[in-house]
């Protein structure tokens, strides 16, 4: 029992610490893509730098894909290890007085965010490996723009990213806190501060994202 009791600490604990490393690339990423409504040249030469930076290609990129595939898969498989665990379901609970939606299906939210990740990946980092070490074309600073702008031509393709961003904020409404949670940053000064962080992350990193994607569409 102690063996499983540590196991199971142990993948909250990697799932934790695999979720605060996503978090830092949603920021990373939307303050690059957020220059894509401000300026065409800024963005074009922020796209360059991190298309064909060295460590950003090479170290980063490949940590990035580990790190999304690892904490999804690790939170299937403490979702099922859950459920095993608790195989007769209690008669009286109330789930939504005792818990959120959000909470009890994450699982939910993040495989639509997972199938979302798989879009997102389609949609930019398969044409752009095609584009370099396929075709192997001369390095273009200013294709950049006018690529990720073509992109939501589309209204189904804004859609989907509008449902899959939102999905996203719920997911992090409950994960941002979670995560901090697990990695024992639990204390009743600090908590309320990680709940109102976690809270204004959930709203406005999703937020911004649709506002990129929606401006693209109405500006085409």
């Amino acid at each position: 029992m102690a063996g499983l009791t540590s196991s199971t600490i142990g993948r909250k604990y990697a799932m934790a610490l695999s979720a605060m490393f996503l978090l830092s690339f949603l920021v990373i990423h939307l303050s690059s893509n957020i220059t894509s409504i401000f300026s065409v040249d800024v963005y074009n030469e922020v796209a360059h730098f991190m298309g064909y930076n060295p460590l950003v290609q090479y170290a980063l990129q490949p940590v990035l894909t580990i790190g999304i595939l690892f904490h999804f898969i690790m939170g299937f498989i403490l979702e099922i290890k859950n459920n095993k665990a608790r195989p007769i379901k209690y008669a009286n609970n109330n789930g939504s007085a005792n818990s959120t939606w959000v909470s009890r299906n994450m699982i939910i939210s993040g495989a639509v965010i997972l199938a979302f990740f798989a879009l997102h990946f389609y949609d930019f980092w398969f044409p752009e490996l095609d584009y370099k070490f396929i075709q192997a074309n001369t390095p273009d600073e200013t294709r950049y723009w006018d690529e990720l702008h073509h992109k939501f031509h589309d209204i189904w393709r804004v859609v989907l990213y509008v449902i899959s961003f939102v999905l996203l904020g719920m997911h992090l409404a409950h994960g941002f806190q979670s995560s901090f949670q697990s990695v024992g940053a639990r204390h009743p000064k600090y908590t309320p501060v990680i709940k109102a962080i976690g809270f204004w992350f959930s709203v406005i990193v999703p937020l911004g994202f649709i506002i990129i994607a929606v401006f693209h569409y109405v500006t085409q």
